[in-house]
């Protein structure tokens, strides 16, 4: 029998092939081959209209114009004002205006909701309660939940007891929707109180990373109140994991996370969307709810024990300022809608600060 070409591993591959890999500067110029052929192919793809890299929201792209609400379905909807109630939170003197201000605007827009501010007795003084509840806000006092033992910071320190209004079944209210006072109200929003979930919120939104979330802020909540529910949620603040230094949004994410409704985001107009996506940010405006005031507030004057009634126009200029401008108009809407509140309410406020002293 001739002999046969000689025998070789399946994997050994080419000697050639071998020898030339031995080379430590062939292997090198190879590796650096394959890397630009992939960079190359990376840019190929995002500019060929690829957006995988990115969130749908920061692509958006206005392709219709239908409603977020339907109107047909809200007027078959039965609503109990005494039921319905919508609840701000006072922990200090320093949302006086801010607080009447939001009542303001909610009467503008008629809604038909009971309006309770919570607060601490202690912390807020009688003069600063009385500006608060000037335009329409019931006074409801609650204790303070403490929040847990470390890493909460302080401006957050007072905002577990927000978890309150989880028990404001004992005034009678079985939904709640809640806004923190940095907000100014641009159209009603009853239709909430027609939602059958026990629980709702915002998806937030960063002007950096991540951007886009499917986590909540919890400035605006909508909650179904339950004695249960409440005992459940102040019974593990010290237990779950959670970042603690981000307080009750950081638990509400937790306890919630699977179980939430998201809302759309005209019920929560974060000034973050506006410089995340200003495209986004334009096209919400026709259904816009509201506006949060998270990042630049038009009231904050850096105190927590003054009202700044006297001089808040003034303050509206500066922080019209900040950020290069970014949100003037919407900081100016705030201003005017602060100074129809004081022309609306300008007797009552005036009682406030003869009664209570300046």
């Amino acid at each position: 029998m001739l002999p046969g070409p000689p025998r070789r591993h399946k994997d050994s591959g080419s000697p050639l092939l071998l020898s030339t890999l031995r080379q430590p500067c062939v292997l090198v110029s190879i590796l650096i081959t394959v890397s630009f052929f992939l960079y190359f192919q990376l840019m190929h793809h995002k500019n060929s209209g690829s957006v995988s890299t990115v969130t749908p929201l920061d692509n958006f792209q206005h392709l219709h114009s239908h409603p977020v609400v339907n109107e047909e379905f809200m007027k078959s909807t039965r609503f109990v004002r005494s039921e319905n109630a919508i609840v701000t939170s006072m922990y200090n003197d320093a949302f006086a205006v801010p607080i009447v201000t939001l009542g303001h605007s909610l009467n503008r827009v008629k809604s038909k909701a009971r309006r309770i501010v919570f607060y601490l007795p202690g912390r807020v003084s009688e003069r600063a309660l009385c500006i608060a509840t000037a335009s329409g806000f019931e006074p409801y006092a609650v204790e303070r939940i403490a929040a847990p033992g470390d890493g909460v910071h302080g401006h957050f320190a007072d905002q577990f007891t927000k978890l309150s209004i989880w028990k404001f079944h004992e005034l009678g209210v079985k939904a709640v929707v809640y806004l923190d006072a940095d907000i100014l109200v641009r159209r009603n929003f009853d239709e909430l109180f027609a939602l059958p979930f026990n629980f709702a919120a915002v998806p937030d939104i960063y002007v950096g990373e991540p951007g886009f979330t499917i986590g909540f802020n919890a400035g605006v909540l909508f909650v179904r109140t339950s004695a249960t529910v409440f005992h459940d949620l102040v019974s593990q603040i010290n237990t779950a994991h959670y970042r603690h230094w981000e307080a009750e949004q950081a638990y509400l994410n937790v306890f919630y996370g699977p179980d939430v409704a998201r809302l759309p985001y005209i019920y929560g107009g974060n000034q973050a969307i506006k410089k995340r996506n200003p495209e986004l940010w334009e096209a919400l405006q026709p259904e816009l709810r509201l506006i949060h005031y998270s990042l630049v507030k038009p009231f904050w004057r850096g105190v927590y024990n003054e009202t700044g009634v006297e001089d808040m126009h003034e303050n509206v200029l500066r922080r019209a300022e900040d950020w290069g401008g970014l949100w003037r108009d919407e900081i100016m809407e705030w201003g005017d809608a602060w100074r129809e509140t004081e022309e609306t309410y300008g007797l009552a406020l005036s009682r406030c600060a003869w009664k209570h002293g300046h």
